[in-house]
């Protein structure tokens, strides 16, 4: 696997800040995240989790902000893609789904802004044109077949326009 596994799961979407939208067996979320140390301690509270979120959070923790994108199932809800097109760190995840009581497998490869342009291009492309390897990848590869694109792909086209608005608002009250 490329880039780093935890054995922590990505922080669940806020689902009153998410807009998901059904495409068949695919659902894709927009959410708008602000990251924070309080926030991560609060979601991973009182589980067995928080130890390590602990030990490999930077000084200070983890702050940052940005579009998240997420790719789920849409029978089972789980997500096994996500773009996180943050301002400081921005990167993407893969997220295998893994039997009751097996430990997560969280694979979060850094994005590279200096070979690839600006993520959200990127994340959308994928979206467009590599979601059935990156499903395939994340251990999602049963829905592949499911995928129509007359569905699908309507579906992409409101959520570069959600993603984009979202930045551009979020990005302007900052200013």
């Amino acid at each position: 696997m490329i880039g780093k596994t935890y054995a922590i799961p990505p922080q669940p979407p806020v689902e009153e800040h998410t807009h998901w939208l059904e495409a068949g067996v695919l659902t894709i979320g927009v959410e708008y995240r602000d990251v924070d140390p309080e926030s991560l301690r609060a979601t991973y509270e009182g589980t067995e989790y928080l130890d390590d979120l602990i030990a490999q959070s930077p000084e200070g923790g983890f702050t940052d902000e940005g579009v998240s994108i997420h790719v789920r199932d849409t029978a089972d809800r789980h997500e096994y893609v996500r773009f996180d097109v943050f301002d400081g760190d921005p990167h993407y995840h893969y997220v295998h789904k893994v039997p009751a009581g097996a430990d997560p497998v969280n694979n979060v490869i850094e994005y590279d802004v200096t070979a690839n342009g600006e993520m959200l291009p990127w994340a959308i492309r994928c979206l467009r044109e590599r979601l059935p390897q990156m499903l395939t990848g994340a251990g999602g590869g049963h829905l592949v077949a499911g995928i129509d694109h007359a569905v699908l792909d309507p579906v992409i086209d409101k959520v570069a326009a959600m993603a984009e608005e979202a930045q551009q608002t979020f990005r302007g009250n900052r200013s």
